[in-house]
């Protein structure tokens, strides 16, 4: 199949990171978490076992295929088992405070009855006595203690209850996150990308002031057939590296393809998307990439094309249509960012006459 698993340890991570993605590549697999954890183990020769199950794999893998050796390997942080797990931990965490509950409300019935008991016993008596007091006091005294231990005992057990409650939703939240997550960059992937752009057209205050920025790498297949794919990967890294360095942490940057990415711009007009694009532009143009020694990889630059969320009809048509600005930048030389309104078959509908169905 082409793969060749390690036999000693890899002394650079980075250096064994672009192996996985580049083998991942080569075999169309897709960039998802627990498939990256699969190669990456695989890779390392840290599980003999593990190789030799990707080796025997079809050149052309399915998902279901991928998924087996996960679960069979990772079954506590591979997708599914994760979910099912969680689940499971959930019932039986709400089951064992149920009973808690159930056994403190027992209590405090019991706690009861003691009281009601006492006060219709001294009710009845016309005389009662110092001794009878003492015992009675005493009585109370053990009832009322009881309760306190036991009331402190199921605020205990639900604390820790809840403690691991919180851990469990911690790991889903964090397999949200990763099922999210791009593995190379860091940075939104593509499946993140659709739900983000799905969500602009929900209401016409977002369709206003929102735009979609679609980046591409330009002739990046020269750069990896003359450099190799483990050099592609480092500069798509140091280009999602610019683009943290040029945008607000909270503005939606994914990488949607080989050496394609995306950003959703929200709350400005069109010429501040466009200057915000320049700047990642002109930064990205301006940075050195380069290898050891005098090896130089550059120059490297990236063309855009920005579309106002008000310009589209739907979420398709909004890509369609910045995608079409990124091919006019590419034909007009790269290396620049192009408007779809400076287009001239650009639509003529406003955002105005825009209506939720």
């Amino acid at each position: 199949m082409g793969i060749q698993v390690a036999t000693a340890p890899v002394e650079k991570a980075t250096d064994l990171a672009s192996a996985v993605v580049g083998t991942m590549r080569q075999l169309g697999v897709p960039g998802l978490p627990r498939n990256y954890e699969i190669f990456y183990e695989a890779l390392s020769g840290s599980n003999q076992e593990l190789s030799l199950a990707v080796v025997s794999l079809p050149k052309r893998p399915s998902q279901d295929d991928l998924d087996r050796i996960g679960q069979k390997f990772f079954p506590q942080n591979h997708g599914n088992g994760i979910v099912e797990t969680a689940r499971e931990t959930i019932a039986r965490e709400l089951e064992d405070i149920a009973v808690v509950l159930r056994n403190g409300t027992t209590h405090l019935e019991k706690y009861g009855q003691i009281l009601d008991q006492t006060a219709s016993g001294l009710g009845k008596r016309e005389f009662i006595t110092r001794e009878l007091l003492e015992k009675i006091t005493s009585v109370m005294a053990s009832a009322t203690n009881s309760t306190i231990d036991q009331s402190r005992s199921v605020t205990a057990a639900l604390n820790d209850k809840s403690a691991e409650l919180e851990s469990v939703k911690s790991k889903l939240e964090e397999y949200k996150r990763l099922a999210n997550t791009d593995p190379l960059t860091q940075l939104w992937n593509r499946r993140a990308f659709d739900r983000e752009l799905g969500r602009i057209y929900g209401s016409n205050r977002e369709i206003l002031f929102n735009a979609l920025v679609l980046i591409d790498i330009d002739r990046f297949k020269e750069i990896n057939d003359r450099f190799g794919h483990p050099v592609g990967d480092r500069i798509i890294q140091i280009i999602s590296d610019v683009f943290r360095s040029c945008v607000r942490r909270d503005m939606f940057v994914a990488r949607t393809g080989g050496e394609e990415f995306a950003m959703i711009v929200e709350g400005v007009g069109e010429d501040v998307t466009f200057e915000i694009a320049e700047r990642i532009r002109q930064n990205v143009e301006q940075t050195a990439f380069g290898g050891q020694g005098a090896v130089r990889y550059g120059p490297v630059t990236i063309s855009m094309g920005i579309c106002m969320a008000s310009d589209a009809q739907s979420p398709a048509d909004l890509y369609a249509k910045a995608d079409r600005a990124l091919y006019r930048s590419k034909v007009n030389g790269r290396n620049r960012s192009t408007l779809f309104s400076s287009l001239q078959e650009r639509s003529g509908k406003s955002w105005l006459l825009y209506r939720k169905d």
